[in-house]
């Protein structure tokens, strides 16, 4: 083989793996759960971890403006109307559908939300109906389904190493409004742990409608009255009492001696 051969074979390898490195650079790994996924997609998926998510009721709170009318699909029906407010335990992996009345300026209308929780918190023993998973329907969202758009939101658990310095008013839930083509499951979990999915269109029951389907065969629910309000130790094993330190007294302990302690 010639020398100018050797040279020719030698820029082409050089050139396939300058090509290779390039392409490995620009490439985007594929994120598996998408925020269009089908309602059930993502916590199904969940569930496959195993742990302590099977079976587990995951308190959410349902908040709504006030007036409203909220109430969450269960044995074949939808449950008492609450005002303002529903606090549920809902299965982890399965989508729950509520139902909004009573809104604000819409006079007889109502919306049709549905909420998939996807992962849980891990509150204080005793303390989980004192740290539900808020959900807050604000009269904007709910103008925008009443007129024909499409909501979703993405419920997370901030980092608190990236978390920002701000807080919400009592009763709010801060947010972020993202461009055209970025998806919302992936945003949320570059910002914290995503927990709970709000699904709410104009989507209505049709009278000709299997009801089941539209219910999302209607999981179990759990429903809950507001919890008062308590101390936040109620519940909580009292801390253990510290060892005295040298030289200093203690509330539970004798003080030692100085002279002992040579």
């Amino acid at each position: 083989m010639s020398a100018a051969a050797i040279l020719r074979l030698v820029l082409l390898f050089t050139c396939c793996v300058a090509a290779t490195t390039s392409a490995s650079a620009q490439t985007v790994w594929h994120f598996q759960n998408k925020a269009d996924a089908p309602p059930g997609v993502i916590g199904q998926r969940q569930l496959q971890r195993g742990g302590p998510l099977p079976g587990y009721f995951q308190p959410v709170q349902v908040s709504a403006p006030a007036g409203s009318l909220v109430a969450i699909a269960a044995d074949g029906d939808y449950t008492e109307p609450q005002r303002d407010k529903l606090l549920a335990g809902m299965l982890i992996g399965e989508v729950y559908r509520l139902k909004i009345s009573g809104i604000p300026n819409h006079e007889g209308a109502e919306v049709f939300p549905t909420i998939e929780v996807i992962d849980r918190l891990y509150p204080p023993p005793g303390q989980a109906f004192r740290f539900p998973v808020p959900v807050v329907l604000t009269q904007e969202e709910l103008n925008f389904a009443l007129d024909g758009r499409y909501v979703l939101r993405v419920i997370y658990i901030e980092d608190p190493k990236a978390a920002p310095t701000t807080r919400n008013a009592p009763g709010e839930q801060g947010y972020y409004e993202l461009a055209p083509g970025q998806d919302a499951i992936e945003a949320a979990d570059r910002l914290g742990r995503p927990i709970a999915i709000l699904r709410m269109g104009s989507r209505v029951p049709m009278p000709d409608e299997d009801q089941g389907r539209f219910l999302f065969q209607q999981p179990p629910a759990l429903l809950f009255e507001q919890p008062t309000i308590v101390s936040r130790n109620t519940g909580l094993e009292q801390p253990l009492e510290a060892p005295p330190q040298l030289g200093r007294p203690s509330r539970n302990f004798l003080r030692v001696p100085a002279s002992k302690l040579r």
